[in-house]
């Protein structure tokens, strides 16, 4: 059919979208395998197939990136395809690897630390009273058995059980959810228009609901946080799709290029823009732990299991904070003096409550959670610089942090005591005496996360700092500086606690990792001391990246 009335096919460019088909149609997949595979072999086809496609994912990004392809707008402009996108991609597809084998171990937690029965027996023994004063009768735990964690009860130390005695099998469901989940994210940070963002939003946070509440141990706690999560972050679409149109009514478009050209020369009342803008930055900044919009944060990652933690920490910041820098330099850089104000004093009350609340906490977990926070504030300096500086800083910021955190959690996850993990900051007394390897590794990651020389942090922070000062953000710079210092009181807590206390006698064991857990820590390690010794080949690369339109 030809003539004006002929229907206008969107152009598809499948080799720059690669990296994106191998990863969702894996997901694709891992849904029929999971419901046409015998149990005994689905665990370890899942995870086969999701690596394969994570790397095969992350090989297509590194040969599009490498072959001097131009930066190309596909799906009729709704994906673009450009410098930051392939570095963020590639970032998403290296930090998705030690985040599946986290998932994927069973050595740490014997069984693994999801559980398919919605009332097997062999929980902890908090969650088991807490159930039998519902009301659901369900059997109690069996208690004493000592297991390779230092006296686990129940789950750990017996086989687990379902209805009628029939053993229970571990999720492997969670492999298509991650699949889905990382897919969403490679969208989110590639979309150059505001619906396809939406979309993405929305299916990489689905799963990630799902994933919070599949916690085999402390599984109140868990289903609690994915509660939590799932009603914020419905609040937080809603923001997101109510800016959506406010800024549709503005521009006559959701592409950020037209936001753009209607911002430059519209004659329209900026309140739909700014208002629309308002809203939309309230929904990014929910997705990237932004206080005080994270509110959703200490919860979701004390409750979560620590490998679903370990991949939304590092993940899914790397795809907000990309979406972030694609809308405010895209379609709002000619804005800037307009907003940039107002993100000044969402950051400072990021690293503010992020340092401060931070010092307060005695759960590792919560604690690590409000360092996000903290650096959430941080990436915000990059972020708003909206220079090729800002960009390549904020790139290198992501992929340091993301490292650096899943290797955190791992560590984390070897900590046991009768209940499972020992978070509590008092079972990490005299943990260099335990398990000197153990509390190296975690005083090294902790001393990045401060930003002391040596450690992929203090190029990170270095880098941010420097393209903040260059715009212009002095007194930006200074705040940050100060809670830096801050920050690193509660970072340093943990160091003098595992070195300079005595570790209890009754105290919790430090559990030998497997090798799934030990190349994941490994990787996140050596990461961090590269891009700390030796940055200069990822900085080269993120420098001089820009985006398309």
């Amino acid at each position: 059919m030809t003539g004006p009335l002929a229907p206008a096919f969107p152009t598809v460019d499948y080799g720059a979208l690669a990296p994106v088909l191998i990863v969702l149609g894996a997901a694709c997949l891992a849904v029929l395998l999971e419901a046409l595979l015998p149990l005994r072999v689905r665990g370890r086809v899942q995870l086969g197939l999701t690596l394969v496609a994570v790397v095969g994912a992350l090989l297509a990004v590194i040969v599009r990136a490498t072959s001097g392809a131009p930066a190309v707008s596909t799906l009729s402009g709704a994906i673009a395809v450009d410098g930051p996108a392939l570095f963020l991609w590639g970032t998403l597809l290296a930090l998705a690897v030690p985040s599946v084998l986290l998932l994927a171990d069973k050595s740490v937690e014997p069984g693994g630390a999801f559980l398919a029965d919605p009332v097997a027996l062999g929980e902890a023994e908090a969650d088991q009273q807490a159930r039998e004063k519902a009301g659901v009768g369900a059997r109690s735990a069996s208690s004493g058995s000592s297991g390779r964690a230092g006296g686990s009860s129940g789950a750990s130390g017996a086989r687990l059980t379902g209805r009628g005695g029939r053993p229970v099998e571990g999720h492997t469901e969670i492999y298509a959810l991650v699949l889905f989940a990382l897919g969403g994210m490679l969208v989110f940070c590639a979309s150059d228009d505001l619906l396809t963002m939406f979309i993405a939003l929305e299916v990489l946070s689905l799963p990630l609901y799902l994933l919070c509440g599949l916690a085999r141990r402390r599984r109140l706690m868990s289903q609690e946080s994915a509660v939590k999560y799932f009603l914020l972050g419905a609040f937080s679409s809603a923001f997101f799709l109510y800016g959506l149109a406010l800024l549709y009514g503005y521009a006559d478009s959701v592409k950020l290029s037209d936001i753009s050209l209607a911002a430059a020369g519209s004659l329209r009342p900026d309140s739909l823009l700014f208002g629309g803008l308002a809203l939309l930055v309230v929904g990014l900044m929910f997705k990237a732990s932004v206080g005080p919009f994270h509110t959703w944060t200490p919860d979701v990652y004390q409750g979560a299991p620590t490998s679903v933690t370990a991949f939304m920490a590092a993940c899914t910041k790397v795809a907000a904070f990309g979406a972030i820098l694609r809308v405010f330099t895209v379609a709002f850089g000619s804005t800037v003096w307009e907003w940039r104000g107002v993100l000044w004093v969402v950051a400072i009350v990021s690293m503010l409550i992020g340092a401060v609340l931070g010092l307060t906490q005695t759960d590792v977990k919560r604690m690590i959670a409000y360092s996000s926070v903290a650096h959430a504030g941080f990436l915000l300096l990059g972020a708003m610089a909206i220079t090729p500086a800002g960009l390549s800083a904020t790139l290198f910021y992501l992929l340091a942090y993301g490292f650096t955190t899943v290797a955190l959690f791992g560590l984390v996850s070897l900590v046991r005591g009768p209940d499972g993990e020992a978070t509590h900051l008092s079972a990490w007394a005299g943990l260099g005496k335990r398990s000197p390897v153990v509390a190296a590794a975690v005083t090294f990651l902790m001393l990045a996360l401060a930003g002391i020389p040596l450690t992929s942090g203090f190029t990170a922070k270095f880098a941010v700092f420097s393209a903040a000062l260059a715009d212009g953000m002095t007194p930006l710079v200074i705040v940050a500086l100060v809670v830096s210092a801050v920050a690193a009181f509660f970072y340093l807590r943990v160091v003098v606690l595992m070195y300079f206390s005595e570790p209890a006698a009754d105290g919790p064991t430090v559990s030998v990792p497997g090798p799934f857990t030990t190349v994941a820590i490994t990787l996140g390690v050596v990461v961090t001391l590269l891009l700390g010794v030796v940055p200069t080949a990822v900085l080269g690369w993120a420098d001089g990246l820009s985006f398309l339109g």
